[in-house]
């Protein structure tokens, strides 16, 4: 199981974002995968972790599948589907993966997962392989 490279000042995998989740990514068995704890800083209604945080995680999630694949890639389109609510203190296991390349563009799902088996939230992705002037804007992010 390999860490999946990162950049010090994302919100979601930076050690240096003081604001952010400091989530560790491994790439196992063709995924990116997380685990993280649902903390009551990303509140959304009283008790309840806020969508938008969930969302970020599982854009996260695709493009660190796909960076595990030593490819640098920006997200085009997510869609993400929530099936229950997450609770503060829910410790969560997030993965990615790619589902298919066609040509720039990689189609790639996620999910969130609590107790083992429970999908919480999910989402799919188009997510394009940067061109050479952008590359060089993500290669100085990445440690």
């Amino acid at each position: 199981m390999k860490e999946i490279l990162k950049y010090p000042g994302c919100f979601v995998c930076g050690e240096k974002n003081e604001q952010g989740l400091k989530a560790r990514f491994f790439y196992e068995n063709g995924e990116a995968v997380t685990e993280i704890m649902a903390d009551n800083r990303f509140e959304g209604y009283k008790g309840i972790y806020h969508g938008g945080i969930v969302s970020t995680i599982l854009d996260e999630a695709m493009i660190k599948a796909i960076l595990a694949e030593d490819k640098l890639a920006v997200t085009a389109e997510i869609t993400v589907r929530f099936h229950l609510p997450i609770n503060v203190g829910d410790k969560l296991r997030i993965s990615g993966k790619v589902i298919e390349k066609k040509g720039r563009m990689f189609l790639t799902e996620a999910r969130a997962v609590r107790k083992g088996t429970e999908i919480v939230a999910s989402a799919s992705g188009k997510c394009i392989e940067a061109k050479p002037e952008l590359l060089v804007r993500l290669k100085e992010s990445i440690i």
